[in-house]
């Protein structure tokens, strides 16, 4: 697989990162789907073994049990020095009022918490996982920048927020010769192109890499319109619910656009619509979820696969203007 350097920073990651959220224990948080390690291990393996490098969890993810799957497995087969692992804070994990966010006191404990469960001395990427508009952003900056320092993360990311308050954010730390974001985790699909408009822009004038999630739209570009998923994820995932229902008669020409696309080509619609996200100007690299090894096979080929104009063209014609969603 070939590999990609994070918007302008110095770190080089596979051109597919894989999504981690899938693994964990589904006792803890609210991921009723996640798969256990003896499941995520020959997953994460085969990943390894195509050529991913990178991989993407967070403290949330099933409570904390998501990074200790993914620390046991990388030590497993991946040498420390040769993988790039980021991970999140934001979320809560713990009660008391500073159990989530991105104040000082919550920064300093989860970045501890989370490199005990990786087992690890650093991250690569750290990422603040929302906007906190409870904390100053001159303290969750400060704190940032000091995990930096004491060599707990190489780098810093942020995730899905509006594009003045990712701005604001990167003023501030410029202003005081703080370390500043390198990356940008955001939604971004064929069903969903509202970062386009500002975020996009944005991260490419300035130099920070975007990293989408959600690059399938939660499966629904994966499959023939109307086709339902057949997971556990399907019913129980509320966030994935609440995703992708306005204007469900343009979303079903753009669903339709991929799979005529797609067989004409004679591959999967996953793969179309992956490499319709890898080929965008603004995009580093997608962050895909796998519970099946085709869906690793599918990722690692549509970054090889290159749309013409007309292809691209015929999958973006359909699109309308929505409320953006997943803040």
């Amino acid at each position: 697989m070939k590999t990609v350097r994070l918007g302008s920073s110095g770190l080089v990651i596979s051109a597919v990162v894989l999504g981690m959220m899938s693994y964990g224990d589904r006792a803890g948080g609210a991921h009723e789907w996640s798969v256990d390690i003896s499941q995520a291990g020959p997953l994460v393996r085969r990943a390894w073994e195509a050529g991913t490098t990178t991989f993407d969890t967070a403290n949330v993810y099933s409570l904390g049990s998501s990074e200790e799957i993914t620390g046991t497995l990388l030590k497993e087969f991946a040498p420390r020095e040769e993988v790039q692992i980021a991970t999140k804070v934001h979320g809560r994990m713990r009660g008391g009022r500073n159990g989530g966010g991105l104040s000082r006191v919550a920064i300093m404990h989860e970045i501890d918490a989370s490199l005990k469960r990786l087992g690890t001395d650093y991250v690569d990427l750290y990422q603040i996982h929302r906007f906190d508009p409870d904390t100053p952003i001159e303290e969750t900056m400060e704190a940032l920048h000091d995990v930096v320092k004491a060599g707990k993360a190489r780098y810093i990311g942020a995730s899905s927020m509006w594009a003045w308050q990712f701005a604001r954010m990167q003023h501030t730390a410029q202003l005081h010769c703080w370390t500043t974001f390198v990356s940008m985790q955001d939604q971004y699909n064929l069903l969903d192109r509202e970062e386009e408009r500002e975020m996009h822009p944005f991260c490419a004038a300035t130099g920070v890499g975007v990293l989408p999630w959600s690059p399938l739209a939660r499966g629904k570009l994966a499959r023939p319109w109307g086709a339902a998923g057949t997971g556990i994820r399907e019913k129980a995932d509320k966030v994935s619910q609440s995703l992708y229902r306005q204007d469900e008669d343009a979303n079903k020409a753009i669903v339709e656009a991929v799979a005529a696309v797609a067989e004409e080509r004679g591959v999967p619609m996953a793969q179309v619509a992956l490499a319709w996200v890898a080929g965008r100007p603004a995009v580093t690299a997608p962050i895909v979820g796998a519970t099946k090894g085709r869906h690793i096979d599918d990722a690692v080929a549509a970054v090889e696969l290159e749309l013409t104009q007309d292809e691209a063209g015929r999958l973006e014609a359909a699109y309308t203007p929505r409320y953006p969603a997943g803040f």
